[in-house]
């Protein structure tokens, strides 16, 4: 990888972190856990919004597109609850969808809550950038992650970004033998 550092997007979609009646814990814990995963260079594109799909929309569209980040995770707005709507704003900004990611994710979440079929985390792609929709737990966001992560660097790879090195003691990323 060349010196320009990696931008990975991270967005907490959250009506009360946002309004600033609790910490957002979420958007730290995958800071958090990048930080220990990644060994190249990286900066962290933070935002702090509201479940509104229309605000939704434009956050991921602004980091993919404008702040050109090669990932974009965001944590929050995927149950059930009417004003959940953060995989309704991932596909309506993506170019194509990567159902992989959520199946995964919820199969990982189900060994340890049965609830995790309430999820509707999903994946998908906008340009050169990959999103991916977490759930909003800090625990959950780990397992889910490691559960992923290992895919994530070779998905950027085949979209032509940068190259990103983790520490395999922490994270073992997956990259098909030349």
């Amino acid at each position: 990888m060349s010196n320009s550092s990696a931008k990975i997007g991270i967005v907490t979609v959250s009506d009360r972190a946002s309004a600033g009646v609790y910490e957002d814990l979420s958007g730290k814990a995958i800071i958090d856990t990048l930080k220990e995963y990644l060994n190249s260079n990286w900066q962290a594109e933070y935002r702090l919004i509201p479940d509104e799909q229309t605000v939704i929309e434009q956050t991921l569209r602004e980091l993919c597109d404008e702040q050109g980040c090669c990932l974009v995770v965001t944590t929050g707005g995927t149950g059930p609850a009417k004003r959940d709507v953060t995989p309704e704003a991932t596909e309506a900004v993506c170019d194509r969808m990567m159902p992989g990611f959520g199946e995964l994710m919820r199969t990982e979440s189900l060994k340890y809550v049965p609830t995790a079929i309430l999820s509707r985390q999903t994946a998908g792609l906008r340009g050169s950038s990959l999103i991916i929709n977490l759930p909003g737990k800090p625990k959950a966001i780990r397992q889910c992650l490691d559960a992923v992560f290992p895919a994530v660097p070779y998905c950027i790879d085949l979209m032509d970004g940068p190259f990103l090195q983790c520490d395999e003691d922490v994270i073992k990323p997956f990259r098909p033998k030349k």
